[in-house]
This record gives structure tokens, sequence and C-alpha cells, in this order.
């Protein structure tokens, strides 16, 4: 069975090494998915593709992802935990260098599903790592320093990529990250601790978890919270650009401004989170559901748009640290498969969610779409409720 809350490392020092490692590693899968939202036209230049081809290069990473944080796990057996991760390092930095050489748009997009299958490899097998690595106690925290690599890929990783491309191009901009990550690759191969498992997880062990009243509830909640918020977050720049009349260096301005807002999430996740989940599960849709209404009835105002999407940005990264810690706490029996669960109904939410609302924004506009996001948010609050039909048994 796998061992959970166990510090394997016999030195402090070195396990708190190893949380970093992920933090770096965090920060470069988020940069290394999100980065063509910033050089989108000069891909598709360059590899003589259209912008809506290009633009296919950020979703058929999701894609990927979603499939592979359902297979990892079954199909890792019991491979040791720390080769795992080493090996989806190592596949970012493959797919980076793909990135970079491709000569055509067939090559961009192998590259990307190897990265996505990167994304959700790591995220499904993050959560009981982080389990294995820290004390009970300091999970929510652990957590807080993997998701503040998150923070700082979201804050900086579009506005440098953007800059950046237009120094050295956008192959250029790949390149950089390449040698980063082979450190991060080094760095984890000396910190990483030897993580085996003697239990073979299958397909009919994550059924069994739905079968659970309080995870499947807690799943769909997740959903709906995450499809709510990133049916709005895909399509900012159309709300500003319509409704605050904002130019580029707004757009930008704005962006940062969400982006920093986030490591202030991180701290209250890791400050709060292990003694108050369901409270962050309660607060984050209720915040974002009224922070998106404002957006709604406030577009006049630069000063307030702003204090709301900072607001947001808050909440973005504290709602993925407290349904970590919640999934610590609730399924600890059985991380790797509720994980694999969670990564994948995360990234389907967000693929969802950017769909749904590109449908509302073509059909109705960005207020409808807005809309939309209130509802979802709001749909995950309701299914949280109090608190105790998430909660295992036990717990309550």
């Amino acid at each position: 069975m796998n061992r959970t809350h166990q510090n394997d490392n016999s030195n402090k020092a070195g396990y708190w090494s190893a949380v970093f490692s992920m933090t770096l590693c965090v920060a470069m899968l988020i940069a290394s998915e999100f980065m063509p939202v910033s050089l989108l036209t000069p891909i598709a230049d360059g590899l003589d593709a259209t912008k809506g081809q290009a633009g296919q290069a950020i979703s058929v990473s999701g894609f990927f992802a979603v499939v592979a944080s359902l297979l990892t796990s079954t199909v890792a057996g019991k491979l040791n935990r720390k080769w795992v991760l080493l090996a989806m390092t190592g596949c970012m930095l493959l797919s980076l260098v793909f990135i970079a050489l491709a000569p055509d748009f067939i090559m961009l997009m192998v590259a990307r599903a190897l990265l996505g299958i990167c994304v959700g490899g790591f995220w499904s097998l993050a959560t009981a790592v982080i389990m294995r690595l820290v004390p009970a106690d300091s999970v929510s925290k652990a957590l807080a320093i993997m998701y503040s690599g998150q923070a700082v890929a979201a804050a900086f990783a579009a506005p440098l990529g953007s800059y950046m491309g237009d120094l050295i191009g956008w192959r250029g901009v790949f390149w950089v990250l390449v040698p980063v990550v082979a450190v991060n690759l080094i760095w984890q191969m000396i910190s990483l601790p030897s993580m085996p498992t003697d239990k073979k997880q299958g397909f009919g062990e994550m059924f069994g978890l739905l079968k659970r009243g309080y995870f499947a509830r807690g799943i769909t909640a997740s959903i709906c919270v995450y499809a709510g918020a990133f049916a709005m977050f895909t399509y900012l720049r159309p709300y500003i650009e319509s409704e605050v009349k904002g130019d580029v260096l707004l757009l930008t301005f704005l962006l940062l401004l969400l982006g920093v807002a986030g490591f202030v999430g991180t701290w209250l996740g890791g400050k709060f989170a292990n003694d108050h989940a369901v409270r962050f599960l309660q607060g984050v849709p209720l915040v974002m559901s009224v922070v998106t209404a404002g957006l709604i009835g406030l577009s006049g105002s630069v000063f307030m748009v702003g204090v709301l999407l900072a607001l947001w940005g808050i909440c973005n990264t504290a709602m993925s640290i407290g349904w970590m810690t919640w999934l610590s706490q609730n399924v600890d029996d059985a991380p790797e498969a509720a994980g694999s669960i969670i990564v994948a109904a995360i990234q389907a939410a967000i693929l969802f969610g950017a769909a749904a609302g590109g449908v509302l924004l073509d059909g109705f506009g960005i207020n409808v779409t807005f809309a939309g996001s209130v509802v979802l948010t709001l749909v995950s609050l309701c299914l949280v409720g109090s608190g105790r039909g998430v909660l295992k048994p036990q717990a309550e």
C-alpha cells in the first residue's frame, strides 16, 4: 500500500529542497503550457499557419493532460515515483527542444501533445508525492510553496514571453527555457528521495472512489468552480478591450496585477488551508462570483476593475491549494487515484469552461459570458454547502 504523510527524508532541509524542486517544475510546466498565448502571432507566421491553428497548440496540450492524468498512475504501476517524476521532467525538456526546432505545424502539435502528457502526469502525482515528502501538518504549507510556482509563471511568463519574443524570436524564448528545465531535472534527481510503491493502481480503484458520495460531490463542485473561472479568465482580453476600452498597455498591467495577487493566495492557502479547507471551498466560489458580477457592472472604472481582478487572482491560487488540501485530508487512503481523478476533472473543466465561454461570447456577448461564469461558480458553492457533504464520514 502507498505510504502517505511519510517523511522519506531524514533531513528536514532535504525534503524542503525536494518541495522547492517541484515548485520550479510547476513554474516551468505552467510557463511552457501557456507561453504560446503571448507568442501566438509570431508562431503562426513562422510556421505558415493561421492564428486559429496556432491556438490549437494550447488546446491539444490540455487534451493530452486529461488523458495522462487518468493513465499515469495505472501505467506507472509499481515504478518508483521518483523516477516517474524525473521522466515527466525529462519529457518536458524534450518537448521544449522539439517546439524550438519545429519545422512545421505538425511537429509543433506533437511537441505540445508531449508537453500535455507531462502536465497531466506530473499534477496527478504531485499531491500524493507532497504527502510523502512532508509531515501531515506541513502538507498545506508544502502545497502552497509548490503552487507559488504557478503564481510566478502566471504573473510573469506571458509578459516576459511577449517582450523576449520581440528581441530573440519565439523559438529563442523556448530555447531560454531549455537550460532552466535541464537544471531542474538535475535538482530533482539529487533532492527527491526514493519513493517506491508496492501497490499497482487500476481503473477499478478510481471508479471505486467515485462511488464515495462525498468524493463525487467534491469532484463535481471542483469541476464547476474551475469551469466558471476559465469561462471568465479566457475572455478577459475581449472584456478589457470592449467594456473597459483599454489598450494593450492596460491589458498587460491588469494581467500582471492579477498574477502578482496570486502570491497572496498562496500565502493564505499555506497559512490557513490545512485547518480550514472547507472554508476555502466555500469562500473561493463566493468571492469569484461576486467579483465576476462586479466586473459586469463596474467596467466603467479602471480602478475598480483592477481591485476586482486582484481579488480574483488571490482566489485563483487559493482555489487550487484548497482543493488539493481537501483531497489530502479526505482521500488519504488513495491519494494517487484521487489525484488522477481531480487533475483530469480540472483539465476537462478548463477545456469546457473556455469552450462554453467562447460559445456564449460569439452568440450573446461578453456580459452573458461572465454571467455564465457566475452561475457555474455559484453551483459549486451550492454543492459544497455547509461542507458536511464533501467530508469523509469520519471527518464529520
